[in-house]
């Protein structure tokens, strides 16, 4: 392939648009934090409150849902793929870009409980292929392909800070070598996993040393066969609870799709409710339980002491419930909602007895996160990046691999109606993890 010129000038290409690509997105990611800084923080803060009222999200979401609702009935690419059906590199176009910017920029700040990564995607794909129209580059499906998915990947690079997530992400959403890509992957990265928990065991049990690639990071407590025991039960558990969560944003979305901009702002509204009855039952701000959880979850690392149970708990159900809501009805991804629920469990179960809170997250985000994407290399890089520490990277690959295992065994809800379909005249039959 490298010796055909067509696909040499489109890998220079792919290249040069990841310039104009990265900064957009850049900027697009920029806005959205400003305008959740302003929104939740500074508004409030402006209008003598110490932290958004109890009732905040009320006033918010419902807009939202209204806007995401109109954009879904009106303007082309109905702003972007629906959250509960899982991130797609597919179908990228340049008539989308207008609803999926204004979905996600309209929608997330006001609370949607959404990531920025779906929307990026979008973004990133359909920005390479305008900038290749305006220079007139020849585009077929196979140039088409390839330079959706280098702008998407560009796109989602500039939000994780790391081009090896983008680049594995993309691969795994596109699906790239079929089933059979994870049929060899998931045996690979389950006995490297093992394979990393064995060779860890014995440089700790035999204080012998075998060289090593650590460069003096600091670490947490060594890793024990406790650790490795609680894998085996909060990675299937934690699973199991994603996995009904986005089986309720199927149905979500199958409840939206009858009346679209009706039903958006009832689910919008519901997530509201959600987030109000965790402010008034807590005491504390409802952005917590609003937004995708990115603060939330940075929080929770570097203070857990400062959640009671009973925050924690109220956290995971309250936001766990808008999740599904929003998942179902408004526009953005699944990642982070999801790693900070797995966060929160971790926080949660750190007291258990041998388990402790690096290995606790380290656990419960890789097994939330692939639960919620599917994509088990992609949640391990990330996870991994996430925890900065080497010693926790044989949990997080088991945790990740089980919880894969798990929520492909599972049944997988309700087809997403295609747009303009009356789910009701379908059979709710079991539908494929791609759909």
């Amino acid at each position: 392939m490298l010796r055909r010129p067509e696909y040499r000038k489109g890998l220079v290409f792919s290249g040069l648009i990841g310039v104009p690509v990265a900064l957009l997105a850049f900027w697009f990611l920029a806005a959205l934090h400003q305008l959740e800084q302003l929104i939740w923080t500074d508004w409030p803060r402006d209008l003598g409150w110490k932290q958004a009222p109890w009732w905040w999200g009320l006033a918010l979401l419902p807009v939202a849902g209204l806007v995401v609702g109109l954009v879904v009935a009106r303007l082309p690419g109905r702003g972007g793929h629906v959250p509960a059906g899982g991130l797609h590199s597919g179908d990228a176009s340049k008539g989308a870009l207008p609803g999926v910017v204004l979905a996600a920029m309209v929608g997330l700040p006001l609370g949607a409980v959404l990531g920025p990564e779906a929307p990026l995607i979008a973004l990133g794909g359909g920005l390479a292929l305008f900038f290749a129209g305006l220079a007139r580059a020849p585009q077929t499906q196979a140039s088409t392909a390839l330079l959706g998915a280098a702008g998407a990947a560009a796109a989602v690079s500039a939000l994780f800070g790391n081009p090896v997530v983008g680049a594995v992400l993309l691969m795994e959403v596109a699906g790239v070598g079929g089933p059979q890509l994870f049929a060899v992957m998931l045996p690979a990265l389950l006995s490297s996993g093992v394979g990393a928990l064995v060779f860890t065991g014995f440089v700790h049990w035999t204080g012998l040393e075998t060289g090593s690639l650590d460069i003096g990071l600091p670490e947490p407590p060594p890793l024990d066969v406790a650790d490795v025991l609680w894998v085996l039960v909060v990675a299937p558990a934690v699973a199991f609870a994603v996995h009904w969560t986005l089986v309720g944003g199927r149905f979500a979305a199958r409840f939206v799709a009858s009346r679209i901009v009706r039903n958006t702002v009832l689910c919008a509204t519901g997530a509201a409710v959600c987030v109000t009855l965790y402010a008034v039952t807590t005491g504390r701000s409802p952005a917590e339980a609003a937004l995708s959880g990115e603060a939330t979850l940075s929080d929770l690392a570097q203070d857990p002491h400062a959640w009671s149970v009973g925050a924690l708990v109220a956290v995971l159900a309250f936001k766990g419930l808008a999740y599904v809501l929003c998942l179902g009805s408004l526009r953005g991804g699944p990642v982070f909602p999801a790693l900070c629920l797995g966060g929160a469990t971790g926080v949660l179960l750190a007291p258990l007895p041998g388990l402790g809170l690096v290995p606790a997250m380290a656990v419960g985000m890789a097994a939330s996160v692939a639960a919620a994407l599917r994509l088990p290399v992609t949640s391990v890089i990330l996870v991994v990046l996430l925890l900065g520490n080497v010693e926790t990277v044989a949990l997080v690959v088991l945790a990740a691999v089980l919880s894969f295992v798990v929520t492909e065994l599972l049944p997988q809800g309700p087809r997403i109606p295609a747009f303009g379909e009356r789910p009701a005249a379908r059979e709710n039959r079991p539908s494929s993890r791609r759909a």
